[in-house]
């Protein structure tokens, strides 16, 4: 096999690269001159005469005795196949240590669909060569939308210095990005990040934030029509929204742009606790004629028993906004899936873990959306579903 002609290594070339070294008064110039004659004196080969001038002008004090004049090309050989293989040994160090993994959640600790979440985030990344107890440390909190809560456990993760944060949702993104400006986030369940302030946009979020939405304002009208098709009698629509939330006013707003199309009127219920829920749906029960669509917030999440009872309670039909709710006996959901979400933090968790920035790595939007309905409910509100809605659902709970 023909190998490309090297260039012939002379005193000459050896005297400039060692004179450029001499100009560094750092303690790497010591380390460079060393390489350069061990270099030129593998290079010159055994017996040189240009060899035995390198050795004898250039190296140290101690390498010119009688004992050490001869550089052995072996051992030169050796060097330079080490210095090659530091780096990558130096980066497999570095990809072993132990990398600290934060989860936030918005929602109560016994919320078995979040855990189920959880436990695929932790799969994937698993699968991703990301042990827990190996290389890896996962430190969640569970924060049941208690916005206390939030800045409590934002202040107790950045604590601990972790490689990368995962949060769920808005009412626990912005105290987490108000706190931090430099540790890694990446964001589930997210509405408008742009509109937040959470990132520039969403192709290049250009901060220390990305992640998954899950849907558009939009998308908040559709639901307005969802109700409008399963429920044709209703003309008073009640939406509970967490008014401190830009998705929230965000959500509201979009529902009320399409409400005069569709013939009917809406209304805010704000969903600050249990009390205020409790009174305000009641409230609105009190006449004819009347649905509920909840949109999306931590607090309603950690009151969703309480909404769903009401609603059966007053023969309210509702639309919610995942499955969670339908599957929990919520009349009917569309919108994206919470576990899809997290399997795919995963695969940004991997990328920021392996060095790539959160500023790089683009917004994404839910890449699968499920329309359920649940039959028994239906039933209990003296409903008859379309067939052609139910033909649309994705899953149908009987």
């Amino acid at each position: 096999m023909n190998r490309a002609k090297q260039p012939p290594v002379s005193r000459t070339s050896v005297a400039s690269a060692f004179a450029r070294a001499e100009r560094d008064p750092g303690p790497s110039a010591r380390i460079a001159k060393r390489n350069i004659v061990c270099f030129a004196s593998a290079a010159l080969g055994p017996g040189s005469r240009s060899r035995r001038g390198v050795v004898s002008e250039w190296a140290e004090p101690g390498a010119r005795s009688a004992g050490t004049r001869e550089i052995s090309r072996r051992a030169c050989l050796s060097l330079l196949a080490a210095a090659a293989v530091w780096p990558l040994a130096a980066h497999a160090q570095q990809s072993d240590r132990m990398r600290r993994i934060g989860v936030l959640l918005g929602v109560p600790r016994e919320n078995v669909e979040f855990k189920s979440a959880l436990a695929t985030f932790v799969q994937v990344l698993q699968q991703s060569g990301w042990v827990e107890g190996r290389n890896a440390r996962f430190e969640t909190r569970w924060a049941a939308g208690n916005p206390d809560d939030i800045r409590k456990y934002v202040a107790e993760l950045i604590a601990l210095a972790p490689d990368v944060i995962v949060v769920l949702g808005s009412a626990s993104v912005g105290p987490l990005l108000q706190a931090t400006r430099t540790v890694p986030v990446v964001f589930t369940l997210v509405p408008d990040p742009v509109g937040a302030g959470y990132v520039d946009s969403l192709g290049r979020p250009g901060r220390n934030a990305t992640g998954f939405t899950n849907f558009e304002y939009g998308m908040s009208g559709k639901w307005l029509e969802l109700l409008k098709e399963i429920a044709p009698n209703v003309k008073r629509v009640a939406v509970l929204r967490d008014a401190a939330l830009a998705a929230g006013t965000g959500q509201f707003g979009a529902i009320q742009a399409v409400a005069p199309s569709l013939g009917v009127e809406v209304s805010p219920i704000n969903v600050t606790d249990a009390a205020e829920i409790e009174r305000g749906v009641t409230s609105f029960a009190g006449s004819p004629n009347g649905g509920l669509i909840v949109t999306q917030s931590a607090l309603a999440l950690a009151h969703r028993e309480l909404i769903i009872a009401l609603a059966a309670r007053h023969k309210l039909p509702a639309v919610y906004i995942n499955r969670l709710w339908s599957t929990a006996g919520g009349l009917l959901a569309d919108g994206a899936e919470p576990a899809d979400q997290f399997r795919r933090a995963a695969g940004y968790v991997d990328r920021i873990l392996k060095g790539e920035k959160p500023a790089e790595l683009p917004v994404q939007a839910p890449t699968k959306y499920e329309l359920v309905i649940n039959l028994k409910t239906a039933k209990a509100l003296g409903l008859d579903v379309p067939a052609t809605l139910l033909a649309r659902a994705d899953e149908v709970i009987e």
